[in-house]
C-alpha cells in the first residue's frame, strides 16, 4: 500500500504561479511522512493533491502523476478514491456533513457510504469513538461541539472508514495534551497495520511522537530529499 507523487506540479484556477512544483513524495505500506514548512509553502495543497481533491473537487491544472497502490488517481472514481484515501483537513468544522442528528451518526457516514453491513457499521463506529476517547460524545449534536472535540470527530470518521492512506492536515491543532496523546494513539496503530500516513504539521514534537520521516516543503517545492 503506498501513495506516490511524481513529478507533481499544480496551479489553482484563475492564477498564474503554480502552488507544487515538480514534487516527487513516496509514502510506503506503515509509514508515516511528516511534512514541513512555512505558511503558504505548499503543505495544505500538497494534502489536497495527494488526496486526489485537487484537482478533482476544487479545479486547476495538474501535471505529473499520484498513485495509489500503483494506480493512478485520474482513473479513480470519486467513490472509489473515497474508499481509498482519506483526508482531516486544518479546519476539521468544514469536514462535518451537516446532515446528520448526532456524533455517532456522522461518524458512521462513511462507513454506510461505502455500503457496509450495519454491523459493521456499528462496530467500526464504535471502535473509532473510543480510539480517540469520545464515546460520551456519540448522541451530541454535531454542531453544538467545542473546536477540539470537533477535531476528534473529523478524525474518528475517518479511522472508521479504515483508509489504506490517510492524509492529514494539522490534525491536533485545536487538541489539549491529552487530545495530543489519544490521535497520536489512534494514528501509530492505523500505521502498525500498513496505512501509509502523509502529515502536515507544524509541531515537531508531534511527528517525532508518531516517528514520522520528515520532509520540509518551500515554495512548492520539497527542499529535502523524499
Amino acid at each position: 500500500m503506498t501513495l506516490e507523487l511524481r513529478g507533481v506540479s499544480y496551479r489553482y484556477p484563475g492564477y498564474r504561479r503554480r502552488a507544487l512544483e515538480s514534487v516527487d513524495l513516496r509514502v510506503g505500506e506503515g509509514a508515516i511522512v511528516g511534512l514541513t514548512g512555512r505558511n503558504e509553502a505548499g503543505k495544505s495543497t500538497l494534502c489536497l493533491v495527494a488526496s486526489g481533491l485537487a484537482p478533482a473537487s476544487i479545479g486547476g491544472e495538474l501535471a505529473g502523476d499520484v498513485l495509489v497502490d500503483g494506480e493512478s488517481l485520474r482513473v479513480l472514481r470519486t467513490h472509489e478514491l473515497a474508499a481509498r484515501v482519506g483526508i482531516v483537513f486544518v479546519n476539521p468544522a468544514s469536514q462535518l456533513s451537516g446532515i446528520t442528528g448526532t456524533v455517532f451518526e456522522e461518524v458512521a457516514l462513511g462507513p454506510v457510504n461505502l455500503g457496509l453491513a450495519v454491523a459493521e457499521t456499528v462496530a467500526r463506529t464504535r471502535a473509532a469513538l473510543a480510539a480517540v476517547a469520545i464515546e460520551d460524545l456519540a448522541e451530541r449534536a454535531p454542531n453544538r461541539l467545542s473546536g477540539g472535540q470537533t477535531q476528534l470527530v473529523a478524525i474518528a470518521s475517518m479511522l472508521a472508514m479504515r483508509p489504506r492512506h490517510l492524509v492529514l492536515d494539522e490534525p491536533v491543532a485545536e487538541l489539549d495534551l491529552e487530545g495530543r496523546r489519544l490521535v497520536v494513539e489512534a494514528l501509530r496503530a492505523l500505521a502498525s497495520g500498513g496505512t501509509a500516513m502523509l502529515v502536515a504539521e507544524h509541531d515537531r514534537e508531534l511527528l517525532a511522537a508518531l516517528d514520522a520521516r520528515i520532509v520540509t516543503i518551500a515554495d512548492g517545492r520539497i527542499a529535502v530529499p523524499a
